[in-house]
């Protein structure tokens, strides 16, 4: 029961340790498990991911801030043109001519007094400027009001909470993961040891039904059935410690230590450590981490609806604008000419009149995303009165079983010996002792079995009520 719990909580991640990585010099490491959860916070690269999140959102906050400060921003450029552009112009010659002909009434050749064209004098074409214009200057503004910045600039430490909040969430999974795979470890360890008391057992079993068969007192196939059963057993260890390689590999990916070095796990488990925690019914919310982080994400949700409910005010910002001008027929900027000047400052209040309801959408769908965020924080409320309700039973549930299966053990191994004993002594069968070997075995699984239960459980339940150090 036991090798199948232990392979399924570490085969997703026990495969990983055949890629290959850089190669490292060999290092021996001996972890109790509370510093193989400080290794893991300071190594883990999803922990350092998280902490790469609190720096983003730091400088994303410095982007932000940047709005409210003065902008200034230089510019210099030129341009060459292959053909002056040409401006059509109402021909304003041809009406002073005729003006001068027509007050003097002069006549034309055919003896007609002129007059003004019936349709109009029409326009004439003109090109102003030069090839070469060049142009250099320095605008600068600076926002005086905005309703949105200002709401923006006070939720700056709110965001960067959130963010420290959610690498405390991946903190706390990371820790819950090295405390179970730690644990399954040190259990596993337990069960190894349980079957090489049982290996020496069968050996000495072996060795006494051989003298027995030597004296005549038993068949060579009672001789054969305990070498199979011995032969069972140390296939069965090999098989546990090939899971606990292969945990022990995961364990080392999940801190992210090179698989080159050795991992030792120096802690070990008793019925009393499972059975001395104190399962109390006080619980509080805010000591989960979601709790808090949920708890940010509403201040910051209440941020945006007051950001949208500003936008309705007008803004006000400054500007202010030097530049310099040239024109040139030809590039020659550097040399004597002019270079005009042109300087100004102005205010601008931009106010919001009419925009089709969009910012009265943004606002509903803002106060819509904020009471989702509450309705999570009540659900998740619910879900850890659920979580320690259920883990509280199971530990109950572990623990009686555990303290079962102990005195199990022990009465099975009892049996185990009387009968081996009566076998020696030829007042019992082979067949007595398989079916006493089987009875201890299985007591041994049971009993390692709610002791994997009893540590999951309690790791759960600490992880729960948000005490998991």
């Amino acid at each position: 029961m036991f090798q199948q719990k232990l392979t399924v909580a570490i085969v997703s991640l026990s495969l990983l340790w055949l890629f290959p990585s850089k190669a490292h010099a060999q290092q021996r490491n001996a972890f109790t498990a509370k510093q193989a959860v400080d290794y893991a916070m300071k190594n883990s690269i999803q922990v350092k991911n998280a902490l790469l999140d609190i720096q983003i959102q730091k400088q994303s906050n410095r982007e932000f801030t940047a709005v409210a400060y003065p902008q200034l921003n230089g510019s210099i450029g030129g341009t060459y043109y292959f053909d002056v552009p040409t401006t059509t112009l109402p021909d304003f010659i041809s009406p002073a001519v005729y003006g001068v002909l027509v007050n003097n009434g002069v006549k034309d050749g055919n003896g007609n007094t002129i007059g003004f064209p019936a349709g109009g004098f029409g326009s004439v074409p003109a090109k102003f400027g030069t090839k070469w214009n060049a142009n250099g200057g320095v605008d600068f503004s600076q926002l005086l009001f905005d309703g949105q910045v200002f709401v923006g600039l006070k939720a700056r430490s709110a965001a960067v909470k959130l963010a420290t909040e959610a690498a405390e969430v991946t903190k706390e999974q990371i820790k819950a993961n090295v405390y179970k795979l730690y644990y399954q470890l040190v259990v596993g360890k337990q069960q190894a040891t349980s079957l090489d008391a049982n290996i020496i057992r069968f050996e000495k079993l072996l060795k006494d039904t051989k003298e027995i068969y030597k004296n005549g007192f038993a068949e060579k196939l009672d001789v054969d059935k305990v070498q199979v059963q011995l032969n069972n057993l140390k296939t069965e260890k090999e098989k546990v410690d090939d899971q606990i390689f292969m945990g022990n590999a995961a364990l080392k990916f999940l801190l992210n230590m090179p698989q080159q070095e050795s991992l030792d796990l120096t802690d070990t488990l008793s019925d009393d450590q499972l059975t001395a925690l104190s399962l109390n019914d006080s619980i509080n919310y805010n000591n989960r981490k979601e709790y808090q982080q949920l708890n940010t994400a509403i201040i910051l949700n209440e941020f945006n609806v007051k950001r949208f409910q500003l936008s309705k005010l007008p803004t006000l910002a400054s500007y202010a604008t030097y530049s310099k001008n040239a024109q040139r027929n030809q590039f020659n900027f550097f040399e004597n000419g002019d270079w005009f000047t042109t300087a100004l400052v102005g205010v601008k209040l931009s106010v919001p009149l009419f925009d089709g309801n969009a910012r009265n959408a943004r606002i509903r769908k803002a106060k819509m995303e904020l009471n989702k965020v509450k309705n999570t924080q009540t659900l998740l409320a619910q879900s850890i009165d659920m979580e320690v309700a259920n883990c509280r039973n199971k530990i109950k549930s572990a623990i009686t079983t555990l303290t079962t299966q102990k005195a199990n053990v022990a009465l099975a191994e009892q049996v185990f010996n009387s009968t081996k004993l009566k076998y020696e002594q030829g007042l019992g069968s082979n067949m007595e002792i398989y079916n006493a070997e089987a009875d201890l075995k299985m007591a041994q699984n049971n009993y390692y079995g709610a002791m994997y239960d009893a540590i999951i459980a309690r790791i759960d339940f600490l992880k729960a009520i948000g005490q998991l150090d």
